[in-house]
């Protein structure tokens, strides 16, 4: 993983702004932490964090996607979350008051994957400066924390075609490229990555899988679907 310095983020079209590091603020605030950012490139499966590591840095999803995972005693590695451009990553240890380890592993998904990080010291030293911005933090956070509820609720009370069905939507809400056949959704995972996102076994959601492509819903091609009939994902998920 190289790094450097950002040589600037006034780019109204730059990631960065539309965080909620800088949303709230104008690039001339915004503009007072340049000093203290480092820009990260990563290829596919470069390590932004190691789960344990002990940093207290914070890292803000400037290009490309990353994934979430965990690691088991019998290291066996669980697919936690996807992430893309604009996204926060790392906040657990900044926030934490005791510090404490990583608790998961952050692995670039792409090429080119870039992230700017942020050292404790210094974001909070900002934070001070501009205490509304810490205010849209808690709000990502809150809602992480929802998301988080919802998706124990989802493994409690859905049956596995309904979560297939609302991870593909949530996929294609994040990732999705029109083409002229439908929407293109490149989630670059493997079956059983795909399935732990789902939160089932391999077997199930590929048949599930099959059960939409049968139906005319969806078809796979190598590691993305592509949606025919959202509509139809759209009401399975609510079922």
């Amino acid at each position: 993983m190289s790094a450097d310095k950002p040589n600037g983020i006034v780019d109204e079209d730059n990631a960065l702004l539309h965080t909620a590091l800088f949303k709230q603020v104008s690039p001339e605030e915004a503009d007072q932490l340049l000093p203290h950012l480092k820009r990260w490139t990563l290829n596919k499966g470069g390590f932004i964090f190691r789960e344990g590591d002990v940093d207290h840095r914070m890292y803000i999803l400037e290009d490309g996607r990353v994934k979430l995972t965990r690691q088991a005693d019998d290291r066996r590695v669980q697919l936690l979350s996807i992430h893309g451009r604009g996204e926060i990553l790392g906040e657990i240890p900044v926030f934490d008051p005791t510090g404490g380890p990583r608790t998961a592993s952050a692995v670039a998904m792409t090429n080119g994957t870039t992230v700017v990080s942020l050292e404790h010291d210094d974001l909070f030293a900002w934070l001070d400066e501009h205490p509304r911005v810490a205010v849209d933090m808690l709000q990502v956070l809150a809602g992480r924390m929802r998301a988080n509820n919802e998706r124990i609720c989802d493994l409690v009370f859905m049956d596995v075609p309904a979560r297939l069905a609302k991870t593909l939507i949530d996929l294609a809400h994040r990732f999705g490229e029109p083409i002229e056949a439908g929407l293109m959704v490149p989630h670059d995972l493997t079956q059983e990555e795909l399935a732990q996102l789902v939160g089932a076994s391999r077997e199930t959601v590929n048949k599930a899988l099959m059960d939409f492509d049968n139906r005319g819903w969806i078809a796979r091609k190598g590691r993305a679907i592509i949606i025919f009939q959202p509509g139809m994902l759209i009401r399975r998920s609510r079922r």
